[in-house]
């Protein structure tokens, strides 16, 4: 059990556009996590290119660069207890129509390419995510809550 696990989530452009960021942070504080690092970016096609790699032959990859390239995104890490496992949960299915309401997806979203939120899928994965989006690292300190939140 490592409460100290990080994930990475990405509002996408569709998020802050719509003014949902705060709403997407308010959720993730509530559950207990405690946030490392935070900032407003407008990426580049070819950092977003490196980002999203492994979907680079797909059909729908051309779209997408497009599209996370059209506005800035809010890039997050947040660490806690199975953060990447409990992100996604939180996120919920990819398919926004497939999303059970309370997730952010579920309650926020109905198009696919429109799904609001990235995160990782894998501890691995969200390490190389927070290098490639955080190379300046993350910020340490105490959470005075934790007490409170873990047993």
């Amino acid at each position: 059990m490592s409460v100290s696990e990080r994930t990475y989530i990405m509002v996408k452009p569709d998020g802050v556009q719509r003014g949902i960021v705060g709403n997407i942070i308010s959720r993730f504080e509530a559950r207990g996590f405690k946030l490392v690092a935070l900032k407003l970016v407008h990426a580049t096609p070819e950092h977003l290119e490196k980002h999203y790699e492994d979907l680079k032959g797909k059909g729908f990859f051309p779209g997408l660069i497009k599209y996370m390239a059209s506005g800035p995104v809010v890039a997050m890490v947040w660490e806690g207890l199975d953060a990447v496992k409990t992100g996604r949960v939180m996120l919920g299915a990819t398919n926004p129509l497939a999303s059970a309401p309370g997730t952010i997806r579920g309650d926020f979203a109905l198009a696919v390419g429109r799904n609001i939120c990235h995160g990782s899928d894998s501890v691995e994965n969200a390490e190389k995510e927070i290098k490639l989006w955080f190379p300046e690292g993350t910020v340490q300190y105490v959470n005075d809550q934790a007490k409170w939140i873990f047993e």
